[in-house]
């Protein structure tokens, strides 16, 4: 290898690492947003949750789920190597380690379980989350990922998402759905005796989304995989775009419907339109950008208000922003897409491949989901008694409070 060759790879691998840096930050955006939307007797639990998706999940990910989602491809639809980076992977042609490989992938399975916990908040049980983090990221998100990207069958039908919007985030808002739906509303959520649940610290949910923010820059640029990709600063326009339209939006709408600016939506706005943005990041124009996050944001807010109608308790509101988006996102990229995109002469050869790779992902999502925790109900309860609910997760499943006056006990 020669000097200009030795230095492209060594700034790949910065580049790598760097960015997985980045999007390892984003669970603390996750931590942060879900203990400021919850109650404050729940947010030890959800960041004891985080924890559990960073470890656990990279354990998880390096001991089974990398070699089913990057090995050695069997049948277009399962990989056969990698297990403990061990074995053939040959096939992953990249100027940098198999290592610098793992740790940036590594970071995108944290994030796909991340979304599901917030949407069971302040009732999961924390046993059953457990398990259900380990079958999310050593077997249902690897072998979807695999059929994207790991050389399977939807990725050689020509599926595009270049950074996630329907392998990370529809899987994982589906998943979510799910999740809410199975294990049923918070007890004082939707009864008659009941009322609105408040977000407990707004400022602390509006700086992880920020922080989150932060972390796609990553999520998304650092999908190039190489520093010196061309396209590294429109990725990180397209994303600034998507992102201050669907918080723009949602804004405007609330700011003219019910005369208050609703900080919630705001947040989550911005974050539908990341979401809905990562699929198209490299592939969409700027402006075509800015119509995904409103079209994003508005969509995130009529999730949210029929998840209500059906009764379905999403305290995060997991299933509008990543579900949700994450289909708008997948889709957009077959009509906006510069090179085979409808809108720009393409036909609609991308577009129906676009729609059979989000409905597979969906309901792969779904169904996995959904049978893993029927499953695992039929041997432990998935949600806590209604006395661990009523005093909190915090103390009933952690013994400690996240905030305390007292100095000593």
């Amino acid at each position: 290898m020669n000097k200009i060759a030795t230095l492209s790879a060594g700034m790949d691998t910065v580049w790598v690492v760097l960015t997985a840096a980045m999007i390892l930050l984003m669970e603390g955006g996750f931590a942060l947003l879900e203990a400021g939307f919850v109650r404050r007797k729940n947010a030890v639990s959800i960041i004891m949750k985080v924890f559990v998706d960073i470890t656990f999940g990279t354990l998880c990910y390096y001991i089974i789920g990398f070699a089913l989602m990057y090995g050695k491809d069997a049948f277009s639809f399962i990989g056969t190597s990698g297990f403990m980076l061990k074995g053939d992977l040959s096939h992953l042609a990249y100027p940098f380690s198999y290592d610098t490989f793992f740790v940036f992938q590594a970071a995108f399975v944290i994030a796909v379980i991340s979304i599901v916990s917030g949407a069971v908040a302040e009732r999961f049980q924390f046993r059953a989350y457990i398990l259900y983090a380990i079958f999310m990221t050593a077997f249902l998100y690897p072998l979807s990922g695999h059929w994207v990207w790991g050389g399977g069958w939807l990725g050689k039908m020509g599926m595009l998402d270049f950074a996630g919007s329907a392998t990370i985030h529809a899987l994982g808002g589906f998943g979510a759905l799910a999740a809410a739906i199975l294990v049923g509303p918070r007890h004082d959520k939707y009864r008659e005796n009941g009322g609105i649940i408040i977000p407990s610290n707004i400022p602390l949910a509006s700086v992880g989304a920020f922080l989150l923010w932060f972390g796609w820059f990553g999520f998304n640029a650092g999908s190039t995989l190489s520093a010196s990709d061309t396209r590294i600063g429109h990725i990180a326009l397209t994303t600034m775009l998507a992102a201050s339209s669907g918080g723009a939006v949602t804004l405007l709408y609330t700011l003219f419907r019910y005369k208050k600016a609703d900080a919630p939506s705001v947040i989550n706005g911005s974050l539908a339109g990341l979401v809905g943005i990562t699929a198209g990041c490299a592939f969409v124009s700027d402006n075509a950008a800015i119509i995904i996050g409103i079209v994003c944001g508005m969509a995130m807010m009529g999730a949210t208000s029929l998840l209500d109608v059906f009764k379905v308790d999403d305290p995060v509101g997991a299933f509008p922003v990543h579900g949700v988006s994450g289909m708008i996102g997948t889709l957009a990229v077959g009509l906006f897409a510069s090179n085979g995109g409808l809108f720009s002469g393409g036909g609609w050869h991308l577009l129906a491949v676009q729609m059979l790779g989000l409905v597979t992902l969906c309901t792969w999502g779904f169904v996995g989901t959904w049978v893993f925790l029927k499953v695992t109900s039929f041997f432990m309860p998935l949600r806590v008694s209604t006395m661990e609910e009523k005093v909190g997760l915090d103390i009933a499943a952690h013994g400690i409070m996240a905030v305390s006056d007292a100095d000593t006990i």
